[in-house]
């Protein structure tokens, strides 16, 4: 392993993500590379969150 990166974590009303990438240290991965953890979140069935939608045109995501 050439480098531990520092993840940042934001709570968002009780639902947290850690955000791993992109990272200042880690520049070659480009600026729309994202790799988050989500979770964990447990929510009943019809309840969720609302994620506002992304202001770039064509972005697609993955969600794993």
């Amino acid at each position: 392993m050439s480098q531990l990166i520092p993840e940042k974590t934001k709570d968002l009303d009780g639902f947290s993500v850690t955000r791993i990438l992109p990272n200042a240290n880690k520049r070659m991965m480009g600026p729309f590379i994202f790799f988050d953890h989500m979770g964990p979140a447990n929510f009943k069935p019809g309840e969720g969150i609302d994620v506002r939608s992304h202001p770039h045109i064509g972005l697609a995501t993955i969600t794993i």
